[in-house]
């Protein structure tokens, strides 16, 4: 099992009101799935897809990453679990304006230690059709290239998971379908995917949908092959 969720729960707290943003979530995912989460707006679906990608701690509850028990690990450990095993796709793609595309790319490599490796990069922006806007700025690029770019981002490491947050929110039916492939490519080559969508036909493609209301897991249902 790649990921395991026990009683995870997550609350904020805003003076003497506590929301909860995460109630008793036990959730697996294993190696090598597909995985969309779905649910109203407010339910809980981002909350989750950052405590898994460790960018948000668990206010209660155990999340085990392989062998490391994330819930104990130091700041400094977890950030080394996100640069080594994790990569991120986001609706606003999150590219820094100021670097060309080959730069913001080359991101995903420059925390990993030793030389940033220029053939990972063009092989990165070869895969989702970018290499001709390598030397560009994002402002340049339609959203559908953007997007690519920060797809190219996410996998130049190889990680291990993609953690993808509404990839397609932002675009076009067709730049919509076209990441959808892309995802789907990366899946079938191994890598694990989870994503957070809006999207019944977009979660189709995912080989189980987990369903979230008020914090909670609602229900799982896996595809039929």
């Amino acid at each position: 099992m790649l990921i395991s969720l026990s009683g995870v729960e997550r609350r904020f707290t805003s003076g003497e009101i506590e929301t909860a943003a995460l109630r008793a979530i036990d959730l697996d995912i294993a190696e090598g799935e597909f995985v969309a989460i779905m649910g109203p707006s407010g339910c809980g679906k981002s909350t989750l897809l950052n405590v898994l990608g460790t960018l948000d701690r668990p206010s209660a509850g155990k999340y085990i990453f392989k062998d490391f028990a994330v819930h104990e690990l130091p700041e400094k450990r977890l950030a080394q679990l996100r640069r080594q095993h994790i990569g991120f796709i986001f609706q606003s793609f999150n590219l820094i304006d100021e670097l060309t595309i080959e730069e913001n790319v080359a991101l995903g490599l420059r925390y990993r230690g030793g030389a940033e490796q220029r053939k990972t990069i063009a092989d990165a922006m070869e895969r989702v059709g970018i290499t001709h806007r390598a030397r560009h700025y994002p402002h340049q690029l339609s959203g559908g290239q953007q997007q690519r770019a920060a797809i190219a981002r996410a996998i130049v490491g190889k990680p291990e998971i993609v953690l993808a947050d509404e990839p397609t929110g932002n675009l076009d039916t067709e730049n919509g379908e076209q990441v959808m492939e892309l995802l789907s490519e990366l899946n079938s080559e191994g890598t694990t995917i989870v994503m957070v969508t809006h999207s019944p036909r977009h979660a189709d493609v995912a080989k189980r949908t987990v369903n979230m209301l008020d914090g909670r897991v609602l229900l799982c249902s896996t595809r039929a092959l």
